[in-house]
């Protein structure tokens, strides 16, 4: 109560990029106070709990639910981010090269739909940057994931070449890798989902994967976001193509460009919509994944959670591990207990004794 009483009212008569930095910048901040981290994670942190920990990918998730990219582009608030409940988190989208991303504005709220819409343009300040704070970290409380894109500049045949400099980079520093060729922000970035751009991007991904897996002398995990505005048959290509790329898994979904039943002004704005509107999308790019991949290729579920419901949802219809992004900036940090006791409650309720029980459970 303590967000949606003083803080959201505070921070939605700001601008929403302004509040967006406040945030990074406080978070930043409180990491460097004594005690202050501690304090955050008595007021928001969650229980560890058997039933609710996870294995996937050899690392181990004390919570289900994580933090999407797109919301620490540079890896400067993890240390906070890690006190507010959260079971993971993604840092990025990064890119080889530091880039200033599109022109403002470019981040807008509709809050009667619950939403957002963004076109950022993968503002960031680059691969080495971000290494040099994620190896100033003192501990990692939780799994981070870097999310790498290729640079602006860079057309689609060199592609290949941004994100393998930015394993390169960063692989020391992360916990697994995801591929990020769904944003809508990018020029042309989505065409590489689809056909061979799709399967040499991999190739190419996974040989720099297994070079520095050999260099450091572990293996890590890599997955792929994939975009929700795609046919059904143009999806069962994409899966396919991904299976066989030999990837580790999937994030299910990023923004979508569909404005479908949306009431509010800012609904005119070009870029990807997130939260609510995309929660029923998501769910079913996630169920068929599943389905078609007999549950073989582990999915991270991403849009519009705003509920445990939403959650668990994701979770029965074949997502290990699922994230939010756009109910944090409208519910603020107590969302991640509500999410948890809600979680505990419907696994009580349908007789799981472990959340990896109810992974697919609708197929079932």
């Amino acid at each position: 109560m303590l967000y949606r009483n003083l803080g959201k009212p505070v921070f939605f008569k700001l601008d929403p990029e302004k509040a967006h930095h406040l945030v990074i910048g406080g978070l930043h901040t409180a990491a460097k106070v004594p005690g202050l981290v501690p304090l955050m994670s008595g007021m928001y942190g969650i229980p560890k709990v058997p039933e609710m920990s996870t294995e996937l990918f050899g690392v181990t998730f004390p919570s289900p639910v994580g933090l999407a990219a797109g919301l620490d582009k540079n890896a400067e608030a993890v240390d906070g981010f890690s006190a507010i409940g959260f079971g993971f988190m993604e840092v990025g989208t990064v890119t080889p090269k530091a880039q200033p991303g599109n022109e403002l504005p470019r981040l807008f709220r509709l809050p009667p739909d619950e939403a957002l819409v963004n076109r950022m343009g993968f503002n960031n300040r680059g691969a080495e940057e971000m290494s040099r704070r994620l190896a100033a970290l003192k501990s990692r409380p939780i799994p981070v994931a870097v999310n790498i894109g290729k640079n602006k500049v860079t057309p689609n045949e060199e592609a290949h070449l941004d994100y393998q400099k930015c394993i390169s980079v960063l692989y020391p520093y992360a916990d697994f890798f995801v591929v990020n060729i769904s944003s809508p922000n990018t020029p042309d970035l989505r065409n590489l989902q689809h056909g061979s751009e799709l399967s040499n991007l991999l190739a190419a991904v996974k040989e720099e994967m297994n070079a520095q897996a050999r260099r450091h002398g572990k293996d890590k995990a890599v997955l792929v976001k994939i975009a929700p505005d795609v046919s059904f048959e143009e999806l069962e290509y994409m899966v396919d193509t991904i299976q066989k790329g030999g990837v580790s898994g999937l994030i299910a979904t990023n923004t979508t460009i569909s404005r479908e039943g949306l009431t509010h002004a800012n609904a005119k704005e070009t870029g990807g919509l997130s939260g609510k509107p995309l929660q029923r999308r998501s769910t079913e790019i996630i169920s068929r994944v599943y389905r078609q991949t007999g549950g073989q290729l582990p999915i991270i579920g991403s849009g519009g959670i705003f509920t445990a419901d939403d959650a668990y949802g994701k979770i029965r219809a074949g997502a290990s591990l699922v994230e939010i992004y756009t109910a944090l900036i409208y519910e603020g940090p107590e969302i991640n207990r509500k999410l948890h006791s809600g979680l505990r409650e419907l696994l009580k309720k349908d007789g799981f004794a472990h959340i990896s029980e109810a992974v697919g459970a609708d197929h079932r």
